[in-house]
């Protein structure tokens, strides 16, 4: 599993960050660290802390750093010439709290570095998108995540319909639970809604998900294709129709 660094001028912040993350990270979570905030408990960054949180994390699977302000970018650059892993690192430009949250769920499912990089690297895209400012950034977001995803073997698709009853719709823990369990089967999963006609998205994205908006009484299309196709599709349905735990 990858390791994840949250770089921020604030500790406070940082860790009210991570706990939100942690809250849809499911029981397996990623390793974190956090490296934020001056000796001295005021506001600054400090990359020597960012290059020492970075080895602590640090594993085969590689390192993504997510960073709040300008100066944390700079530190988290100077930061990768003081480490002592050979890890691969990837500086996210992902928003900090979206690109967190995204991070860790996608992590906690299984993706690799350059899935996860990829995904969060769509944050602000979603955003605009669930706002209606750019209807072609869902799209965006979701392809991304497709297509950083490595394709199962061709197999029949699958697939279900169903009415999302949720009094909040597919928001964000059901749709980071949806996420986590996608990532347990061999099987690409996509999701669309069928009352806007929109583009489906990639199921094992956190943001792609959010995109599409998904409110109560909306009717989806889950469908898979893969080897556990199936066995996705009977667990996602079983999901759905008990509300993700919330009903």
């Amino acid at each position: 599993m990858i390791g994840i660094v949250v770089v921020s001028h604030s500790a406070p912040l940082a860790a009210a960050a991570v706990d939100l993350a942690l809250q849809m990270g499911g029981d397996s979570p990623p390793p974190i660290e956090v490296a934020a905030g001056t000796a001295d408990a005021g506001f600054g960054t400090d990359a020597a802390e960012i290059a020492a949180a970075i080895d602590r994390v640090a594993s085969e699977d590689g390192v993504l750093v997510l960073m709040d302000l300008g100066s944390a970018i700079l530190s988290a650059e100077m930061a990768r010439e003081f480490v002592q892993t050979d890890a691969r690192i990837v500086l996210s430009p992902a928003p900090f709290v979206e690109g967190l949250v995204a991070a860790v769920v996608a992590a906690a499912a299984g993706s690799t570095l350059d899935v996860v990089a990829a995904q969060v690297r769509g944050a602000l895209e979603a955003k605009r998108a669930q706002l209606g400012e750019d209807d072609g950034g869902a799209n965006g977001a979701g392809s991304a995540a497709s297509e950083a995803s490595p394709a199962p073997s061709a197999s029949a698709e699958e697939s279900f319909e169903a009415v999302i009853r949720n009094p909040s719709g597919l928001h964000a823990r059901p749709a980071a639970a949806f996420v986590r369990a996608v990532g347990r089967f061999d099987a690409r999963v996509q999701v669309a809604d069928l009352d806007a006609g929109s583009a489906p998205a990639a199921g094992d994205s956190l943001l792609a998900l959010m995109s599409l908006g998904v409110r109560p009484g909306t009717r989806i299309r889950v469908s898979a294709t893969g080897p556990q196709a199936r066995e996705a599709v009977d667990e996602l349905r079983r999901m759905v129709a008990d509300g993700f735990g919330e009903l």
